[in-house]
C-alpha cells in the first residue's frame, strides 16, 4: 500500500493491518510495517504493560 493511500484510507488500512500486516511504501520501496497489537505482542514478546514506552499517537513535530 502506497503511504498516499494509507493516508487518504486509514480506515481500510486498519481493517487490513488487523488481519495481516500491511507494507506501506514510499517511492516503491517498503518503509514500514503496519500490524495489529497481537501480532507485535506475539513476535515482541512485550505485552500491553511492558510497552509503554511505546507511542500511540504521533507527537507535534512528528513525521507523518
Amino acid at each position: 500500500m502506497s503511504a498516499r493511500d494509507a493516508k487518504n484510507g486509514f480506515g481500510k488500512l486498519i481493517d487490513l493491518a488487523r488481519a495481516e500486516p500491511v507494507a506501506i511504501e514510499k517511492y516503491g520501496r517498503s518503509v514500514v510495517i503496519v500490524m495489529a497489537v497481537e501480532e507485535y505482542e506475539r513476535l515482541s514478546g512485550k505485552t500491553e504493560k511492558q510497552r509503554s514506552g511505546t507511542k500511540p499517537a504521533m507527537g507535534k513535530g512528528a513525521k507523518a
